[in-house]
């Protein structure tokens, strides 16, 4: 498969017609070429459509068909997909792209044989063209979404996971009606095979040694048993495989009944399903929405409890909301809030965290940084909904938790509210921008008729006018981004620089400019069983009491006044200052020249340089390092507080600590559902009744019967 670019031959406006063979066959309509990179996103493809058809290409969707298959059209949802159609054209260097309408839904002539007919290209549906078959058992017309037959296309196909590959597998069986059982069914190697004996069907699919991803290696496409479509189907459609289908649809429709389900399972899917097995696919996937909400209500009020009494000094709130079943939860454990106050620089980073492993709920974070520049959870809360209510409730409740000794940066991303809300409640705080989220905005500035080249180098400048300590120098990036574009000039000049340029901003961000919460904070939650929400907070817990355990004992260690990472900064600034000349001016100021003969003042009574570099991230610049040297003082007394090795020691010396087994001290036991395989204990046996002993009736002795005894008679 080559991994470089294709032409794609874009077409709209025309009709498909269903020849004899079953194929298909595009008449009519304008078309254009477009050129597309193997890294290139479906948003650029669909900005590029848009201008070359003057269209709205939102309003469309993208199919192709893959090379040698004229019959089944693969429709483009995700860059993943535009990723595999580059991949998939193998060695052509044209490919066929057709864009059509998402609005109607027609029927396309099922007998190709009878007659040849035309469809419109407009008016086929989003989801893909269907296909129908016919059988003696059941000579109903079923409809069968075509696109589940490319689930499992070949060897080398890869998967995200293996429940990824699974679910495909499920649907390409459901597609082609057969049954499957598995061989193995391990997590970096599977095995698959037909249920039919003496059937040649088989599937392998393993690992990659160096990632998570699921790759094809091995696959037998011929099948020898003689498939009935639709009982297979039927068979295949399992109580929870219909809950996985119809969550969606009964998250927005509660009152979504077994009989519409099953009447929509034979429309879409051509399967005949019993009014019991729809209601209980209806069940299960009523409980895996709601389930874990209604046992919120019960567990975390006492969770709350549970965290004030085994961490004193911590700060949890629950409120229950009358449009909610969730409420919302506060928590902020004392050993976070004594870190932050007396080891983290006053710098806190507001996120919204969308967890892959709980869809319907969302955690708001406060996050602070320690010495080595990584993320410490100050504060976190569990919300339905990210709203300016409970983004207000949140900063609110932070507010409470958070002594009140020191002025605080915050840093969030650029959206209407928040900035409001924080500077409302707190009056001396400064609140700036997250530079990646911003650095993104950007970028959508970028229309198509910007190269890459140029994009890259806009991109570039913006990122220097961040970073950018002095007036001159942010002048300078944004008139090399003017000398390109007035509008993307003044995008920059309006999106409030003082929020994000180092030039501007009265705030200290101590060289940090973005978190990394929404990663963290992911890796620290198993995406296996989809976890309740108390079991989400507690693993939440124990990830910061692990964390913090790990991390004091590793700094005992260090014998540097700085921790290690701002060590080896210093160095390298200590290394460019050697070729530096200093001059004494008077008392604590002095020149440094370079070797351009380009002059700094540095008052190192005042910890000041003019580059300014000193007072941005509060590590000395090389011209502050070369006085520094030059008066014969230690660096590490010039440095911020917050870099040295004994404030990261005091932001993790106290612990959290554990909470004991709910289901031993309260009514609310934290449910989890069993885990896969044989369990690695044996469980308890159950106690019997006591028996009565035995006694022989020859000697009277208890232990044995007469049959057995042994005394002498």
């Amino acid at each position: 498969m080559t991994r470089g670019k294709i032409l794609a031959i874009c077409q709209m406006g025309g009709e498909f017609t269903l020849n004899s063979d079953g194929s298909m066959s595009y008449v009519g309509g304008e078309a254009h070429a477009i050129d597309i990179e193997h890294d290139m996103t479906l948003l650029d493809l669909l900005s590029e459509i848009s201008d070359m058809f003057n269209c709205n290409a939102s309003i469309y969707s993208i199919k192709y068909f893959l090379p040698g298959n004229r019959k089944t059209l693969i429709t483009i949802s995700n860059d993943k997909d535009l990723k595999r159609m580059v991949e998939y054209s193998g060695d052509t260097v044209t490919t066929d792209v057709f864009l059509l309408k998402k609005t109607e839904n027609p029927t396309p002539n099922p007998h190709p044989n009878r007659t040849t007919r035309s469809v419109v290209a407009d008016s086929v549906p989003t989801d893909a063209i269907t296909s129908y078959e016919a059988t003696a058992e059941n000579p109903k017309r079923q409809k069968i979404d075509s696109s589940w037959e490319n689930m499992i296309m070949g060897v080398g196909q890869v998967f995200d996971s293996p429940k990824v590959f699974r679910d495909a597998l499920h649907k390409f069986a459901i597609s082609k009606g057969f049954m499957y059982k598995y061989i193995k069914n391990e997590g970096p190697r599977i095995t698959v095979r037909c249920t039919t004996k003496d059937c040649p069907w088989r599937i392998f699919a393993s690992k990659s040694p160096d990632t998570q991803e699921l790759t094809i290696k091995k696959i037998n496409e011929t099948h020898t048993c003689g498939r009935e479509s639709s009982k297979e189907r039927t068979r295949l459609a399992s109580q929870s495989w219909i809950a996985s289908v119809i969550k969606d649809k009964l998250r927005e429709n509660p009152d979504y009944r077994p009989r519409d389900i099953a009447k929509d399972l034979e429309t879409e899917y051509g399967l005949s399903m019993s009014y019991h097995r729809a209601w209980r696919g209806k069940s299960i996937a009523e409980k895996e929405l709601h389930g874990s909400h209604e046992e919120a209500s019960n567990q975390l009020p006492w969770f709350c409890e549970k965290i004030m009494e085994t961490n004193p000094g911590s700060f949890t709130i629950f409120e229950t909301m009358e449009d909610s079943k969730l409420g919302r939860l506060f928590v902020s454990f004392h050993a976070s809030l004594h870190g932050f106050e007396h080891g983290c620089r006053p710098l806190l980073f507001l996120d919204d965290i969308s967890l892959k492993a709980v869809k319907h709920w969302k955690l708001l974070a406060a996050n602070g940084v320690d010495g080595e520049n990584d993320i410490f959870p100050v504060a976190f809360a569990v919300v339905e909904v990210e709203t300016d209510e409970n983004w207000r409730w949140f900063v609110g409740q932070l507010k409470s938790a958070l002594p009140a000794s020191r002025t605080i940066t915050f840093v969030s991303k650029r959206r209407n509210g928040l900035e409001e809300i924080v500077t409302e409640l707190f009056e001396d705080c400064r609140y700036g921008y997250c530079v990646d989220n911003l650095v993104e905005d950007f970028k959508e500035e970028l229309d198509d008729t910007w190269t890459v080249e140029l994009k890259d180098a806009a991109v570039e400048d913006f990122t220097s006018a961040v970073y950018a300590c002095k007036v001159d120098e942010f002048n300078a990036c944004v008139g090399r981004i003017k000398a390109e574009s007035k509008d993307v000039a003044e995008w920059v000049l309006s999106s409030k620089p003082e929020c994000w340029s180092n030039a501007f901003f009265e705030g200290v961000r101590y060289g940090r400019y973005s978190s990394n919460a929404s990663e963290t904070f992911n890796a620290w939650i198993s995406t296996r069983n989809e976890p309740s929400v108390v079991q989400a907070i507690d693993m939440i817990r124990c990830k910061i009491m692990e964390m913090i355990y790990f991390r004091r004992e590793n700094s005992s260690t260090w014998m540097e006044p700085l921790t290690p990472l701002m060590t080896r900064k210093v160095q390298e600034e200590t290394t460019r200052a050697q070729t530096l000349e200093v001059i004494g001016s008077s008392g604590s100021v002095y020149e440094v020249r370079d070797d351009d003969q380009l002059t700094n003042v540095v008052n190192i009574g005042m910890w000041g340089c003019t580059c300014r570099r000193w007072q941005v991230i509060g590590l000395p610049c090389m011209h502050a390092i070369a006085v520094v040297e030059h008066i014969g003082e230690p660096v590490s007394s010039f440095c911020s507080e917050f870099f040295s090795t004994k404030c990261y020691r005091a932001a993790y010396s106290k612990s959290i600590n554990p909470i004991a087994d709910p289901v031993n001290t309260i009514g609310y036991p934290i449910h989890s559902s069993r885990g896969r395989g044989r369990p690695k204990l044996k469980p308890a046996e159950p106690l019997l009744k006591a028996k009565r002993a035995v006694q022989c009736s020859n000697c009277r002795e208890y232990g044995h019967y007469k049959r057995t005894c042994k005394a002498f008679l």
